[in-house]
């Protein structure tokens, strides 16, 4: 009957650990998609910042041009 509980005990700590590595490999799921949505924005915002730079040097461009006259 001992055997018979300790193997009880070691079937329960392997499920316990499979189900530790499952929750696990969830969680590193949704963590990269969190990641890869933050890394979409991140291209949004410098493509973004990157229209509004050659916007501001055509207008430098267009400036100096001017003061050259």
């Amino acid at each position: 009957m001992a055997t018979g509980a300790m193997d009880s005990v070691i079937l329960a700590l392997i499920i316990g650990t499979l189900a530790a590595i499952v929750f696990m490999l969830r969680v590193l799921v949704h963590m990269e998609a969190k990641v890869a949505r933050m890394d979409e924005n991140l291209l949004r915002i410098t493509n973004k910042v990157l229209k509004e730079e050659l916007k501001i040097e055509k207008e430098e461009e267009k400036i100096e041009k001017e003061l050259k006259r």
